[in-house]
């Protein structure tokens, strides 16, 4: 029985640099249509259609599928799967446990990197990593994506690197990326977010923690999307989206406070009631007070019992920032006086 040809040259550290080519097969791994390399207990297997550079740096448990590639910069984490027709190219470094489903991209020969985390799970025909859509990017450019730990990013997604060398397109950890959502260059998107089908994001959107989105939302560029906020379905959001609020609507407007979302991640009645409170004194004045939105912001930071609550604090943080240099405002709100 002919056995497979070992690695030529071992890299450091655990890791091995592996040139895949081998010799006839045994019957049974001719029958499974896989090769077999690596070092230790956890081998790495090969489908003989893939195609593998033999500079590329692969861990140990790495299984790679009929008809992919690898590039010769690449770097591939323990246990990564890649499915059948996945690409992974340029300078990209996935951690371990990485999922490509099949027909995944990610990565392009450009200068700069793509860096994936660990147990990221990156759907069918999803695009990452690649060449951003700006008009003013220079191709030559350093850009970069940085991707944290335990994402899904679903089909047909694509997340694109920065316009430029001195930024990122960030996104952080614990996310589910639904299919076709788009995240644009220079975008910064926080933990634990959902984003529901056809979500798109246009380029320097940051959107913090916990936020939701219903399908089909658009995000302009430069705006910023507080945490535990909610985004309707069909929403065009021109303007920041404040901390703990929803928003809906062809052209987005405040409607109240995300209360489902708040109490689904843990908040206090006490919290919620003076996050109700704050809200009304800000968006729903009385005949009574009917003074400028700044007056109305000043009373709430000096009311005693509501300054007390930090979710009140960062949500009049959040509407503040929102009107510093070169932020976009608030989204416009009703209120029972029409004000």
């Amino acid at each position: 029985m002919n056995s497979l040809l070992r690695i030529r040259r071992p890299f450091s550290f655990g890791v091995s640099k592996l040139r895949f080519f081998c010799t006839s097969l045994s019957n049974a791994k001719e029958e499974e249509g896989l090769s077999c390399t690596g070092i230790g207990t956890k081998p790495s297997f090969v489908h003989p259609s893939a195609v593998v550079h033999p500079e590329a740096v692969l861990g140990q448990g790495v299984s790679i599928g009929p008809f992919c590639t690898v590039g010769p910069s690449v770097k591939l984490g323990n246990a990564c799967k890649l499915c059948p027709g996945s690409h992974v190219s340029g300078h990209t470094e996935l951690g371990d446990d990485c999922i490509l489903m099949m027909g995944a991209i990610v990565g392009d020969d450009l200068p700069g990197r793509t860096f994936i985390g660990c147990n990221n799970i990156i759907g069918h025909h999803a695009v990452l990593g690649i060449k951003c859509q700006d008009m003013k990017y220079k191709l030559g450019t350093e850009c970069f994506l940085e991707i944290g730990d335990n994402n899904e990013i679903r089909e047909h997604a694509s997340i694109h690197r920065s316009s430029r060398p001195s930024d990122r397109t960030v996104i952080g950890d614990n996310n589910l990326i639904m299919g076709s959502c788009h995240i644009a260059h220079d975008c910064k998107v926080g933990n634990n977010n959902i984003f529901a089908n056809n979500t798109l994001l246009a380029g320097h959107v940051t959107v913090e923690d916990y936020t939701h989105t219903a399908g089909a939302s658009v995000i302009h560029q430069f705006c910023h999307i507080g945490s535990f906020s909610f985004i309707g379905g069909g929403s065009v959001v021109s303007q920041d989206v404040p901390r703990y609020t929803m928003v809906s609507g062809e052209r987005a407007e405040l409607r109240g406070l995300n209360l489902e979302g708040l109490r689904r991640r843990g908040f206090s009645v006490l919290e919620i009631k003076s996050l109700r409170a704050a809200y009304r004194k800000i968006f729903m004045p009385s005949d009574g007070n009917m003074r400028s939105f700044e007056h109305r912001l000043t009373e709430l930071e000096k009311d005693a019992e509501l300054k007390q609550v930090s979710a009140v604090c960062y949500m009049v943080k959040s509407i503040r920032d929102s009107f510093s240099e070169e932020r976009r405002g608030i989204c416009k709100y009703r209120s029972w006086n029409g004000s």
